[in-house]
């Protein structure tokens, strides 16, 4: 995500996805720029995606924080719904992506250790996320934003695990 900490920032970050022709942002204003990032939205006619951070940061820690502050917003704000950490924080991300699903525009995909601030990254499927579940969501809802892997788990070789969480994904969404 980009950190947006003024106006200027915001318009850099406008500006630049026009220019390279993207019509999502995924970013993380600070709380009194929404009001800026809702007139920019209307003016570039983008998505803007908030990403949560879980319990790790107070600014959006997860899905009903960015729905709270973006609720009465232009409705192309919204969020990168980042799985593990809206489970970190004590949330379901499946329930989550439910209730929110008109305001998800981008999805963070990871699996973590625990459901608490203790919960570290690892592999897809060896964690505590509900990828069947998940994913028969993200078809119940219709979901058709981005969807990106993250792994943070290994960072000096991350390589098999990576293999090994797209595996498990694409299977489990054949069989979902």
């Amino acid at each position: 995500p980009i950190y947006m900490k003024s106006e200027a920032e915001i318009d850099r970050g406008f500006e630049y996805a026009k220019r390279v022709g993207v019509k999502t942002i995924v970013g993380v204003p600070n709380y009194e720029l929404l009001p800026y990032v809702d007139k920019k939205v209307k003016e570039y006619d983008f998505n803007y995606a908030i990403h949560l951070h879980g319990p790790d940061i107070k600014t959006y820690p997860d899905a009903t924080d960015v729905w709270e502050h973006t609720k009465d917003l232009d409705p192309r704000i919204g969020m990168c719904l980042d799985v593990g950490h809206d489970l970190r924080n004590g949330c379901d991300p499946v329930a989550d992506l439910k209730k929110y699903h008109t305001r998800v525009f981008d999805m963070h995909i990871k699996d973590v250790t625990d459901s608490s601030k203790a919960g570290r990254g690892i592999e897809i499927g060896r964690g505590k996320i509900d990828f069947p579940a998940l994913i028969r969501m993200m078809r119940e809802v219709n979901y058709t934003g981005m969807c990106s892997l993250e792994f943070e788990k290994d960072m000096k070789d991350p390589f098999l695990g990576i293999a090994e969480s797209i595996g498990y994904f694409k299977a489990v969404s054949d069989m979902a």
